[in-house]
Formats: structure tokens, sequence, C-alpha cells
């Protein structure tokens, strides 16, 4: 390993976490240099640390200009993945937020829940929704706020009776929570500690009001505001400002404004082509992609009616003994020792539907959780799933990345769906006349501005979509959205994919181990309650 003498060391330190170790982390505050750093690294003999004294120490500007000359001049993407950025954007719809989170690859998003934030409150005087700029100066601006007005409006009436309701259904007096001197769980009467009792009523009121907001969610409109939160790099941040500039929508061309702006004061080098012409070009192609691919999508497909489809259809599958043979080849393939994937294929046809499935098994035998991954070797099966649930629900699936997800505009056509909870209650003509509404200024609005007629659809509004997966992502999908904490909607899809795949590829699905098919009334119960002990064994309140 290099060595340093003290007067560079001490330069080092500041920039490194050490000087004298073969791992270190860079710590160099600017991120340009850092990026630069790392991309440098890949062509000399130099170690890092002495490119930058050799390089950096002596010329601020370096990092800076390395990226003009690779990104500028000769191109090389792969370096500005080198550059990373955290980003807010607050109070933008449901609609701008899924188009951002359309991107997969290279950035990590958060947005504001649901399940745990209530959304009835108001502002200098005004829900948070948005007012899109060509529906406020259209005929139909006064029939959307109008829309958008009794939604929020049924939500915040019915909130408090919503988590009275649950709490009625599902007692606390019923429930177990630990007592903290025989480290049990007991009923909640008898629990004796006053620690244990706030405790467990903490846990109670945020699972059902967890449930409540919930069931209540479905009577949201896309134009809700919401905050999202993205970490990414430069390539990434730089594809999606490409998307957000070549935009149908306004909303999303104004964001990418902003974003942009912010963007140049942080990693100014990794997005410094997006309004050059690069940028351009690559914003009209995806432009006139999109209207010539319209165009023609209304020519063929004029002819076709509307008709109810099931919510979860398998529409494209390998039949069974295909599927189990590319499985056991390309889980054979990697313990090969130099034999061909042809020679496997050859071997793992001629195996008897036993020899298959010992191996099959044998490759999931030992998971023990969800979060023991099966290989790649389940990458080789696909899945496509034609989906029809409603646009909540979708919201969830579509935070999943390693899958292609295709999804149309966010229309009223194919109906919704009405919690059961909202008949029990008996606020279901309060939820119809808000549908109803919806509908009609959907409708109005869809004539001249389909994009734009987006915003006033309800969360529980169907919603078509298809998402393509491997054998792989479909363990991790549907273990995930069955967990006792999902939501119910979300659980009950997962758990119908589950049925599909065991259906068609009954060895292959045993590998999903840890689907749950049950039922739970209070979804969030065990899980606040594991995050209460938590919080307890860290001295957190």
């Amino acid at each position: 390993m290099e060595e340093f003498n003290e007067e560079e060391k001490e330069i080092l330190r500041e920039h490194f976490s050490n000087a004298d170790k073969s791992v270190f982390a860079i710590i160099t505050p600017r991120q340009v240099d850092r990026g630069a750093l790392m991309s440098r690294y890949s062509r000399t003999n130099k170690s890092m640390r002495r490119i930058f004294l050799d390089e950096f120490v002596k010329n601020p500007n370096r990092g800076e200009e390395f990226y003009v000359r690779v990104l500028l001049e000769y191109g090389d993407d792969s370096v500005a993945e080198l550059g990373e950025a955290q980003i807010a954007i607050e109070n933008i719809s449901n609609i701008a937020t899924q188009t951002i989170e359309d991107r997969r690859i290279g950035l990590s998003y958060l947005e504001k829940s649901t399940r745990y934030v209530a959304f009835d409150q108001k502002v200098n005087g005004k829900y948070k929704y948005y007012r899109e700029p060509i529906i406020m100066n259209s005929e139909s601006a006064d029939k959307y706020i109008e829309a958008c007005e009794l939604d929020f409006d049924t939500y915040h009436k019915h909130l408090d009776s919503m988590i009275k309701y649950v709490q009625e259904k599902e007692s606390i007096d019923s429930m177990k929570f630990m007592d903290s001197e025989s480290r049990i769980e007991i009923i909640f009467g008898k629990l004796r500690n006053q620690n244990d009792i706030d405790s467990a009523k903490k846990i109670y009121n945020a699972t059902t009001r967890a449930k409540a907001l919930d069931i209540l969610r479905s009577l949201l409109p896309a134009s809700t505001l919401t905050n999202v939160g993205i970490t990414g790099n430069g390539r990434a941040f730089e594809y999606l400002l490409s998307n957000l500039y070549g935009s149908k929508m306004q909303e999303e061309r104004d964001i990418a404004k902003m974003l942009y702006g912010e963007l140049n004061l942080v990693i100014p080098s990794f997005v410094r082509r997006v309004n050059d012409k690069y940028g351009k070009a690559l914003q009209e192609y995806f432009n006139k992609t999109e209207d010539t691919i319209r165009s023609l999508a209304k020519k063929y497909l004029k002819n076709i009616y509307l008709q109810q489809v099931e919510s979860v259809s398998l529409l494209e599958y390998e039949d069974n003994e295909s599927a189990e043979i590319r499985t056991v080849m390309a889980i054979l393939y990697e313990r090969a020792e130099g034999n061909s994937l042809a020679q496997i294929k050859k071997i793992t046809k001629s195996m008897s539907k036993e020899e298959r499935k010992e191996i099959i098994d044998a490759y999931t035998m030992y998971r023990t959780n969800r979060r023991h991954r099966p290989g790649r070797a389940f990458e080789v099966v696909d899945y496509t799933f034609d989906l029809v649930t409603n646009f909540g629900m979708f919201r969830d699936f579509h935070r999943h990345r390693v899958l292609t997800l295709e999804r149309q505009l966010l229309i009223t056509k194919h109906g919704y769906d009405t919690p059961k909870e909202i008949v029990d209650i008996g606020i279901r003509k309060d939820f119809d006349d808000c549908m109803y509404k919806t509908r009609e200024i959907h409708e109005q609005i869809y004539i001249k501005h389909p994009h734009e007629a987006q915003y006033v659809v309800n969360f529980a509004y169907r919603y078509p979509y298809f998402m393509k997966m491997n054998l792989r992502e479909a363990c991790h999908l549907i273990e995930l959205r069955t967990a006792p904490q999902g939501h119910p909607d979300y659980r009950k899809v997962a758990q119908e994919m589950y049925h599909a795949i065991e259906s068609v590829h009954p060895n292959l699905a045993k590998a999903i181990k840890f689907v749950d098919l049950k039922d739970y009334v209070l979804e969030r119960f065990n899980a606040e309650k594991k995050s209460e002990m938590k919080r307890q064994n860290v001295g957190v309140n």
C-alpha cells in the first residue's frame, strides 16, 4: 500500500476517512470532486489519494473541468452516475408523483403516506389539491373545484366517525399487549403498569387511525398534493428532467424548471446537458414518439368496445414443463464446471418430474424469511399480469422497480371500488355522490383535455395497467404485499397473483414460501406493537 508523508497525511485526512488503510471513505465536501475522483480512478495507475494530491489539491477547479470534458466532449454517460443529490419536491399532485416515480433506475423515493397522515387540513383556508391552470381557465373550473371540495369535505366530515367505528368494531379491551412484569402479552384490561397502559393506547390509537385513513383514502382525488423525497445520481436526474420537460402536463414542466434550478446548485456538472442540444433532442424524441404512437393507437384501437375484466388476470406465461426445465437449467449452470448451457439443457430435458422438483425445492429450501431472496435462476421465467385495480392500490404496486409496468391515463370508465366499511358506517350515499360528481366533471374535461382530466379522478376509481415480472420479482412482490401490515386492497390482489402462479407452475410457486393468505381486521396492529417495543428498547418516545 502506498505511503504518504506527514504533510500529505494531514491534507488527506480532511478529504478521506483515513490516510493509511486500504479501505477508506471519500469525505471531500464537493460532490463534483467526489464524482470526478471516482471516474479519474479508472483511467490511471495512481491510487485515489495520490490522484487527489497531484491533481485536485493544486487545482480547485479540477473536478469541474474533468466533467466538462468527459460529459460534454466525450459523452461518457456512466460518469454522471457518480454525482448524487437528495431533493425534496413538495406540494405536487399524485399525477406528477406517478410520472416522477416512473423512472425506475438510479432514483429512490420516499412519499408522504396516506396511511399515517390525514389529508383533511386546510392551508390558508384551502384544501391541498392542485388547481390545474388549463382547467382553471376553462368553463369547467367551477365544477372541478366543486368536485374536489366535495371529496375533501366528505373525507373531513367522516374521519372521526370512521376512527370511532373502527375502534367500536375492534375494541381495545379485546386485544393483547405486552406486560412489562411478566414479559408476556395479556388482555388490555389486565394491564396494571401505567407505562404499559399508555403504550397499549398508543399502539391501538395508531393502528385504528391508520385503518380509518386506509379506508377514507378512496375519496382523495388524484389532484391531492403530496411531498416526495428523491435520492439519486446525476444520470438518472438528467433523464427524469428530460421526461418532465417533454411532458404534456404543465405541472410537470413547471416541476422540471424548479428541479433543474436546484440540481444546478448542487450537481451542476451532472445536469448541464439537459438544456443543451443533447437535452432538447431527447425531449423532442419523447414528444414525437408519444404523439405518433397515440395517433396509431387511435387508428387501430378505435373499434374496441369497453368490457369489464377481472381485477387480476395472468395473461402470459410458459407451460409448466418448459418453465421448470428453464429454471433447473439456470440453477445448475453456475455449478456446471465448464459445461455449456446446451449440454445442461439436454440433461435437464431428460430428467423426470421428480428430479426437477428435487432441484427446484433445494434452491429455496433454506429460506427462513422473506429477506432471503431466491437466486437469479428464478429470473428466467416470466409472468404478465393484466390488472384493473383502484388507483390507490396502483400507487403501491407502482413502487416496485424490478418489473415492467405500463399504464394508461387515469379515467372513470371502469367504475370504482367501495370499501365495505363505507357501507357499514352508513355513508355510502356521501361516497357515491363524490364518485358521481367526479365522473361528470371528468367526462366534461376529457373531451378537450384528456391528460388534465386525470386530476379530478378519485383513488377509488379502477385503473388499468399491466405488470410483467420474473419469478424472482414475483416472489418479492407477493411476499411483501401480502404481509399482515399491508393495505387490505393490495393484499387481496397479491394473493390472487400467487394463486394464479400456483395454478400454472405449482412446483415453482412453492418457492414463494412467505406469502400470507390470511385476512386481518387491523392490519397494522402487530407491526405497531413491534415498533413500540423497539422504541422502548432504545429509549425513544
